[in-house]
């Protein structure tokens, strides 16, 4: 059976990309993400067959949230067994973007989706990193005081990650429009566009 590796997730607008891309230098070695991939996770579902996808589609057209001003604050790294893995852009403020991490959460586990056991941190990947990528302090040093104009969240997005040569590739399944005072029904596109695709392992 086929399945889909689907994550929830927002998009930062084109100016916002660009100034992140702009940063992305000066460390060798390192898999930097290119425009296609820049975004906020809210929540990593995982590979689930094709009608448990619908049924995520399905479930996050109950979101209600309004849309959420942010900014770029700083870089940092995530490490995984005590070796830097990934370097990425904060995002604040982190309590909005919190809150509608925790909502989604909520729609997810009503269709079965496992609670997720990792503390949220709102932040946008820059690169990925191997044991060669070096040097990373200057880097970091740098970019310490990395920052961006207010921007607006405006979408939360379900995408489909397929795992390629050279890096992950997201196709978009399904928009949900973030706005306090209209209804978040989603504007999904067909279910026939959460393809069938061959089962690739994470």
């Amino acid at each position: 059976m086929s399945t889909h590796r689907l994550f929830v997730a927002l998009r930062p607008p084109r100016s916002i990309r660009e100034a992140l891309l702009a940063a992305m230098h000066g460390i060798a070695a390192a898999r930097w993400q290119n425009d296609d991939q820049l975004h906020l996770t809210l929540r990593f579902v995982g590979e689930v067959d094709h009608h448990r996808a619908e049924d995520i589609a399905a479930a996050l057209g109950a979101l209600h949230a309004p849309a959420i001003t942010a900014r770029i604050a700083g870089v940092s790294l995530f490490e995984h067994h005590g070796r830097p893995h990934m370097v990425w852009a904060g995002v604040e403020p982190a309590e909005p973007l919190a809150a509608l991490h925790r909502k989604v959460e909520q729609l997810l586990q009503r269709v079965g989706i496992a609670p997720e056991t990792r503390a949220f941190v709102p932040h946008i990947t820059l690169a990925r990193l191997n044991r060669a990528a070096r040097p990373l302090a200057p880097f970091l040093v740098f970019n310490g005081d990395l920052g961006s104009p207010p921007f607006r969240f405006d979408h939360v997005i379900l995408y489909e990650s397929e795992l390629a040569h050279g890096g992950s590739r997201y196709h978009p399944i399904a928009r949900y429009p973030l706005a306090s005072e209209t209804s978040a029904a989603a504007t999904a596109l067909t279910s026939s566009q959460v393809s069938a695709k061959p089962s690739s392992s994470p």
